[in-house]
């Protein structure tokens, strides 16, 4: 660069884009340091690129922040997930894409505010709605409503575990993650209605 070019200034980000790009980068700092406890608002904010008080400007408290990157990760995963208030046929493999596309997202929901006392009773909802999703592909095998209900839950929860496996794993084998993902939940829905 010579003394006649000259840099423009930086644009300066809007209210809802800094406070969209303090959510993403605080999901990155409470899924790589370990959750809720064990980070900080400097961490977020240095994850950001932002200062302290710009994130308080945005958010009052570490759990307005967390609230609301939890709020942030199971809408996306909604999105994924459910299609005019349903699943389906493809609602496993966008949750896989979305999980694929956003780990952090899916390790705050799944791995970290699942065990967090302060934000578990949320994350079991959530479990329960997606459950409630889940509940018309395994009602058919089932011989009562409490055992659809559990057939349901349990390919949730395995859906949920297998997901995280892989992420946790490096993601091995891509190109077939969603395949095998799949086969697993479908064998072990197919076990459950064939009991």
């Amino acid at each position: 660069m010579d003394a006649t070019t000259s840099r423009a200034p930086a644009r300066r980000l809007g209210r809802a884009e800094r406070r969209e790009q303090i959510l993403a980068a605080a999901t990155s700092a409470f899924a790589q340091a370990g959750g809720f406890a064990h980070t900080g608002l400097d961490d977020v904010a240095a994850a950001a690129g932002v200062t302290r008080m710009i994130v308080y400007r945005h958010f009052e408290s570490k759990n307005e922040l967390y609230a609301a990157v939890i709020d942030r990760a199971a809408e996306h995963l909604y999105a994924a997930a459910v299609v005019d208030g349903e699943m389906d046929d493809d609602s496993v493999t966008r949750v896989i894409d979305w999980a694929r596309s956003d780990p952090d997202g899916f390790r705050v929901l799944f791995r970290y505010a699942a065990v967090e006392p302060e934000f578990s009773d949320g994350i079991a909802d959530l479990k329960t709605s997606m459950a409630a999703h889940v509940r018309p592909y395994v009602e058919d095998g089932a011989t009562d409503r409490a055992w659809a209900d559990w057939a349901a839950r349990t390919a949730t929860a395995l859906l949920i575990e297998s997901i995280m496996a892989w992420l946790d794993g490096g993601q091995p084998d891509p190109e077939h993650a969603t395949a095998r993902i799949l086969a697993a939940v479908d064998h072990a829905v197919e076990a459950i209605a064939a009991v």
